[in-house]
């Protein structure tokens, strides 16, 4: 389809050291549409990250093909320009830093990538204005906070302006200050850039606002649907080693035990007007 910047089609990946390869990605075929924000949730040794090495072109499949606005990731004459359009951000950011200046940091890519010192100042501002880090582009990034650094990370991605940008697992060593900046950033990012997110993760409430939620077990997809809709399927969730959001949980334990309740409700906010709504209807 024309409006998908993403197309997986029959991969397979296996990982061919030792004994015997190990298959981690099975016949899996997917596809991500341009500007859409999706989270691919799933416990360690589901895939979830090999999935996420193929989408920009690190690894490329055993069988079957990747392609990127029409680009095949197997073709290495083009893997300059399938990084420029997929963006890759990891889970330690101190692995993404090199420079000792912040600016100097972001401005690493579009370097890379031959561009003119005008046009490199230009992006480096933008995206650190973007991930609202603009002030400390004179700081050393190892004087900054985790969050800081991720963000800062992130703005080295942006500065590249890519249609798309994958995140693996961000927010796995952040305090839950950090994750909320990092989550709230690439949000923000989705609606107001349009670039296309596609977040790893295993923090259930990091989901909630996504378009689409892909739940990924033994290198395959266990479900692909709206947020709403994955989180209701409790026992689904818990047959792949996942943990139903608390709030969702508490509704459905609700539910069961008698309240005429919608469980239709991830966030804090929507469980507690759900509860108002039913002992409403209750006259309590």
């Amino acid at each position: 389809m024309e409006n998908n910047i993403i197309e997986v089609k029959n991969v397979t990946f296996e990982y061919s050291g030792g004994e015997s390869p190990k298959t981690v990605i099975k016949d899996f075929s997917i596809a991500f549409q341009r500007g859409s924000f999706t989270v691919i949730l799933g416990r360690n040794g589901s895939g979830k990250s090999t999935l996420a090495k193929l989408l920009n072109g690190l690894y490329k499949p055993t069988v079957g093909d990747v392609f990127v606005d029409s680009i095949n990731t197997k073709d290495e004459a083009t893997e300059i320009e399938i990084k420029r359009r997929v963006g890759m951000v990891f889970q330690n950011p101190d692995n993404q830093l090199l420079a000792s200046i912040v600016e100097e940091d972001v401005a690493f890519g579009p370097e890379n990538l031959g561009f003119e010192p005008n046009e490199i100042r230009n992006r480096v501002d933008n995206a650190l204005k973007a991930v609202d880090m603009y002030d400390y582009r004179q700081k050393s990034p190892h004087h900054l906070s985790g969050g800081q650094k991720q963000r800062v990370a992130i703005a080295g991605i942006i500065a590249m302006e890519p249609e798309c940008i994958v995140l693996d697992e961000p927010t796995a060593m952040l305090d839950p200050r950090g994750r909320n900046e990092i989550i709230k950033t690439i949000e923000k990012l989705n609606k107001e850039k349009g670039i296309t997110i596609i977040l790893i993760t295993h923090f259930m409430e990091e989901a909630q606002n996504a378009d689409r939620i892909i739940v990924m077990d033994d290198g395959v997809i266990a479900a692909d649907d709206k947020p709403a809709k994955i989180f209701k399927n409790a026992k689904m969730l818990k047959s792949v080693g996942l943990d139903v959001p608390q709030t969702t949980e508490l509704l459905i334990e609700l539910n069961n035990n008698g309240f005429n309740i919608d469980t239709n409700a991830i966030s804090i906010e929507e469980a507690a007007e759900k509860i108002s709504e039913a002992l409403h209807s209750e006259g309590i």
